[in-house]
């Protein structure tokens, strides 16, 4: 079943939905793609701590237009602003974070999520696919939780929640939390939680858009 005729969470909403268990204090990485927009919305008054792979620790919001400074840009070479006492530094020592167990949480998009919580978001073995890991592998293994940031289905209608990932893995049984455009799961031991859905979406819809079985709201 399509996913197309039904209206779910925008881009925008999603980045909110995740901002939203962000909480107060937590050093943040937000991957390439999706997971930027997470930064404009981080809720007024909440103390977070973006990182980004490319070296930089303490971003804000992104610049207003015009104010854009590309000497200062994140993993996905989007301008972004720098908040007081935020700093930038070599790649390497940023990977060093990574590595280290210094990230609270990583926000990261992906191809397919295993009801296990393996992650795979760098190939997907099409022919003419440019394979991308970039730091996913670093960010997967090295954060304390890693939360992704996904559509639901993918543009020919099928699941992106799998029972076994087709695609090469990133890392094994890391996801946490899954954010879609339909829905909020959590990646516990009997299986895939939901947390919340999208407005107007009831849960026999959402199981049937699912490649999945789903534990419905508690």
């Amino acid at each position: 079943m399509s996913s197309a005729a039904l209206k779910g969470w925008s881009r925008a909403q999603m980045a909110a939905r995740v901002a939203q268990d962000i909480p107060e204090g937590a050093v943040v990485n937000l991957g390439i793609g999706l997971p930027t927009l997470v930064a404009a919305h981080i809720p007024a008054g909440r103390e977070v701590i973006l990182h980004s792979e490319n070296g930089v620790l303490g971003m804000g919001p992104p610049p207003a237009p015009g104010a854009e400074d590309y000497d200062l840009i994140n993993a996905g070479k989007q301008p972004v602003t720098l908040l007081p006492g935020g700093c930038f530094f070599h790649h390497a020592d940023s990977f060093a974070m990574m590595r280290g167990g210094h990230l609270d949480i990583c926000v990261l998009g992906a191809f397919q999520v295993s009801t296990r919580g393996d992650l795979a978001n760098w190939h997907t073995d099409a022919p003419d696919a440019i394979p991308a890991v970039g730091g996913a592998m670093d960010l997967a293994i090295g954060a304390k939780q890693t939360f992704v940031m996904m559509e639901h289905c993918s543009k020919s209608g099928e699941s992106k929640i799998v029972e076994s990932c087709r695609y090469p893995l990133t890392a094994a049984a890391c996801v946490s939390r899954i954010y879609t455009d339909l829905a909020v799961l959590a990646v516990t031991p009997q299986g895939l939680q939901v947390i919340d859905m999208a407005d107007g979406l009831d849960f026999d819809r959402l199981q049937a858009l699912s490649g999945v079985t789903l534990l419905p709201p508690l």
